[in-house]
């Protein structure tokens, strides 16, 4: 699983930062990472220094075979933006794959023959 992260350009330590959420992320999304190709990931301060919700993290992730996800969560501050959006994406994952792997699991031919008189 690739992490590729986005953030405002405001952040003080770039660097830090992006690797400090790319951890976040794949230890946050770690019983799919056999399952995804790839997930992004974008940062993004809504309404500048304002209070209140003002952190957005938008979360997209691309499950091989499958069409990508996404899901996004606001926030006061950017941990809690990212933990919420990973909760949500775990949750559409979760859902996803269990009707994937339900329908996978179900044989074809799955009427019983009827019982000769």
């Amino acid at each position: 699983m690739k992490v590729e992260i986005s953030i405002d350009t405001r952040a003080a330590d770039r660097n830090g930062v992006i690797a400090s959420l790319a951890a976040e992320v794949e230890n946050g999304l770690r019983h799919y990472r056999t399952r995804l190709t790839r997930v992004e990931v974008h940062m993004r301060d809504v309404n500048g220094p304002r209070s209140g919700n003002d952190h957005r993290c938008a979360m997209e992730a691309r499950p091989a075979g499958l069409p990508p996800l996404a899901v996004t969560h606001e926030a006061a501050n950017t941990a809690d933006a990212l933990k919420g959006a990973i909760s949500k994406m775990n949750h559409l994952l979760a859902s996803t794959f269990g009707k994937k792997d339900q329908i996978e699991r179900v044989p074809a031919a799955s009427v019983a023959p009827a019982a000769a008189d």
